[in-house]
Order: C-alpha cells, then structure tokens, then sequence
C-alpha cells in the first residue's frame, strides 16, 4: 500500500531514497517490500515469499534477530521468488533465500548467503553475490548482468546452467592479504 501512494502521488521515479526508514521486528508476509520505490525497509526476524517483488529503486534488509545463536549460511531467512523483477535497488539477507532468487532481475543489487534451486534465473541486469551454496539450475536463461558466487568447495561449477553464461574464478588478492578466497563469477558470454 505505501508503494502505491508513493507512486500515485510521485510517479515512476519516487521519492529522494531514504526518505522513509521502516525498522521492523518479526515475520512478513508474502510480498514485503515489494516495489518500494526509494523506501529503506529493515526486518529483523524473516519473510516470505516475494520479497523485494518488482523493486524499484529502495533498499530492503532482513536480518536475523541479535540474539539468534545460527549460522546464517544454513538458515532460511526469506522464502521463494525475492527479488523477482527487480529494477532497481539493493537488497541484503543475512540467511539463505528459497528457490527462484533474483528471476527477472534487470537492475538490483543484491547479496545472499545462500539460496535454493533456480537461482538469478532469466536475470537480464544487476549484480547478485552469493556467500553460500546455491541449488541447482543456477543461471538458466540468464541474459544479462554478474552474479559472484562464493565457491570455497568447488560444487558451484555442476550446479550452474552454463547454457548462457561463461564461468570464471574472480582473481586471488595479492600475496601480501590474508586468507585466500575462491570465487567464481557468472557472466554472458
């Protein structure tokens, strides 16, 4: 509802971003944040299905509660199909989504610790980085766009829908930074 009087009495483009900050503690429903154009919406606790729908230029969080004692990386944070349609925005879950992550993607920004089957599908703009494992069908249809995925085992490679896009490890620090870090970036051909 908010969304569509932003857009009913500002347009396409919205309002200034950060004009509206909504904190909030909880579960959500299907569709939070959906299109939110120029609003920061902040979760603490988790979501749905659906969030993120449509973004269009805000910035939605979900995080887990302060005092949840779980790994991030093996947590469902939100559910299925966030992010789908997406234009513009940022979005950052600290847990892992459901399938369908980012289909139709043409413009947000977007960082995940995981997520399920189907991911960045048909994804034609926007950056998505996954610090976590992902399902299967990675990537199908995927047109446009970089997704980076945190690929410390090496399982990344099977579960990419390579049909589309070109894989390639994003390049080591320098010698001289600690830890090492193995990547790999999906990117058009």
């Amino acid at each position: 509802m908010l969304s569509g009087e932003i857009a009913r009495r500002h347009g396409h483009d919205g309002i200034e971003p950060g004009s509206i900050k909504v904190r909030l503690t909880g579960t959500a429903g299907q569709s939070f944040a959906a299109f939110s154009p120029g609003v920061e919406l902040e979760l603490v606790g988790d979501a749905n299905d659906y969030v993120g729908k449509g973004l269009s230029g805000g910035q939605v969080v979900v995080r887990q509660p302060p005092r949840a004692r779980r790994d991030p990386t093996a947590n469902i944070v939100i559910g299925n199909t966030a992010l789908y349609g997406a234009i513009a925005g940022q979005a950052h879950f600290e847990g892992v989504a459901g399938e369908r992550f980012a289909v139709r993607n043409s413009g947000a920004v977007a960082v995940v610790e995981g997520l399920g089957d189907h991911g960045c599908e048909y994804m034609t703009g926007g950056v998505v980085a996954v610090l976590g494992d992902t399902g299967r069908n990675f990537a199908a249809g995927m047109s446009g766009g970089i997704a980076y995925v945190y690929d410390p085992n090496g399982r990344f490679p099977a579960l990419c829908n390579s049909a589309m896009v070109d894989l390639s490890p994003v390049r080591p620090a320098p010698p001289s930074a600690r830890g090492k870090i193995s990547s790999r970036r999906a990117r058009l051909r």
